[in-house]
């Protein structure tokens, strides 16, 4: 009790919110999180091809069990899944929004960067899509039956795309329609823990060789000394990626992006901007 005690002084306590849950410490929302995005004003491209719709699987659970127990409040992030739809968005993509059984997107509120217009904008835009998506069987559907009018697909961070995502036969089906089809896979952060649903049922993994930029599991390790975790994770996606054949291009949480053949991916929060900007290059670039 007088370590809890402590730690709320100094602001490094976990905040518990109302269903049990822990959303991060004052100090780690300080130092993690952003009020605006360096998203800029600028004309985007336009696509003009047929290929137009871009898939955005989002998680729909919220509530991660740490290794002791405490439950962290997540879901997608908010900066990382807006400033590349945005991004998409401006340069003449649709967005199909899907989650895996059609429940509403979740979204780390508590990251929401309260004070950035464009961002609030397209949130706004596509709210009630957020609260009703597309199920993801149909989305498949979809794909299957008419793939010419897809470009690409995009999974966005956040700690809550590990939950579910990863175990879930439809996710896996979905990325290897997305590259059977010649489609792009565009994710972000903890994003591409999600590709582990490509080894569901004894599947190679499919982007064993490739390079990506992910969170990195030394920052997860630290976390929870500032409160932004309210324990340790209960495994790391790093770790997971690599040991299936993943090359991990970053070390830090920071800006890098990555391009290989047709996945592209970015390392956290910072790399939202940049990886919506190098999508839209990529995808203009390679899409007749």
């Amino acid at each position: 009790m007088e370590i809890i005690v402590f730690k709320s002084l100094l602001g490094i306590a976990p905040q518990k919110e109302s269903d049990g849950s822990y959303k991060p410490s004052k100090v780690a929302l300080m130092l993690a999180t952003s009020k605006v995005t360096d998203f800029g004003p600028q004309k985007e491209p336009q696509y003009k091809g047929k290929q137009k719709k871009v898939v955005v699987l989002f998680t729909e659970q919220k509530n991660m069990t740490m290794k002791n127990g405490l439950q962290f409040s997540t879901g997608n992030h908010p900066i990382e899944s807006l400033l590349p739809i945005l991004h998409l968005k401006n340069a003449g993509f649709e967005v199909v929004i899907t989650t895996p059984t059609g429940k509403p997107v979740v979204f780390e509120m508590w990251a929401m960067p309260v004070q950035d217009k464009a961002v609030l904008d397209i949130y706004n835009d596509l709210s009630s899509t957020f609260q009703e998506p597309t199920p993801l069987t149909e989305v498949l559907d979809k794909l299957r039956d008419d793939s010419s009018s897809f470009a690409a697909v995009f999974v966005p961070g956040g700690h809550g795309v590990m939950l579910g995502l990863p175990e879930d036969k439809n996710v896996g089906t979905l990325l290897r329609l997305a590259h059977q089809k010649g489609m792009f896979t565009i994710s972000i952060c903890h994003g591409p823990g999600s590709f582990l649903a490509t080894t569901i049922d004894g599947n190679e993994f499919l982007y064993k060789g490739y390079e990506m930029a992910v969170f990195p599991d030394a920052m997860d390790k630290k976390t929870p000394m500032i409160g932004y975790l309210p324990g340790h994770m209960p495994w790391l996606v790093e770790d997971r990626l690599s040991s299936l054949g993943a090359k991990i291009v970053n070390k830090k949480a920071d800006k890098t992006c990555c391009v290989d053949r047709k996945l592209i991916t970015g390392a956290s929060p910072l790399a939202s901007n940049e990886l919506g900007k190098l999508s839209v290059k990529t995808l203009l670039e390679q899409l007749d």
